[in-house]
């Protein structure tokens, strides 16, 4: 650099110096965090006999309309026999429909009601006021940071199914 100080380090460098003790300290605050990011949604799940795999579903329902069992089981890396458990309930309650896919009889597509959305859309308000709220505390580069965290933590093909749903956003 022309100023005189020494080029920043390489992405990553300067974390190596990192603790077991430090580790565990963001292994902790990662579980509280997990725990209030889930805590608010949680509760209004409560009251309708709902954990947080009808909410798993729910979202990437959401994120996806249309899309077909076997790709929420990949998404979600649950067992046949749990997503069909919590698909019944869904669909008996009315908040999600199921359609035969059109080229192959044996798909079902997956689509959330209006009762569905709307259920969507108050468990999503609620943990996007507790990140909007964390986010502006934290500032732009603390986000940033933690989304690259985020990432990196993530299996290959955990990435690759996030970034396919990036990108359908986009």
């Amino acid at each position: 650099m022309s100023d005189g100080r020494s080029p920043s380090p390489v992405r990553g460098d300067t974390l190596l110096f990192l603790t077991d003790e430090q580790l565990r300290q963001g292994s902790e605050a990662m579980f509280f965090a997990y725990r209030g990011f889930t805590a608010d949604p949680d509760r209004i799940l409560q009251d309708l006999a709902y954990g947080r795999a009808h909410h798993r579903a729910i979202h990437f329902i959401n994120r996806a309309p249309g899309t077909t069992v076997n790709n929420l089981l990949n998404i979600l890396g649950v067992t046949k026999q749990s997503l069909n458990r919590v698909l019944r309930t869904l669909i008996a309650d009315g908040l999600v429909r199921s359609v035969v896919g059109r080229h192959d009889k044996r798909e079902r597509h997956l689509y959330l009601t209006e009762e569905g959305q709307a259920l969507e859309q108050k468990l999503s308000d609620a943990q996007r006021a507790r990140l909007r709220a964390a986010f502006r505390e934290a500032g732009p580069e603390a986000v940033a940071g933690f989304r690259t965290v985020l990432e990196a933590m993530m299996d290959p093909e955990m990435r690759a199914s996030y970034n396919r749903l990036k990108e359908s956003s986009t």
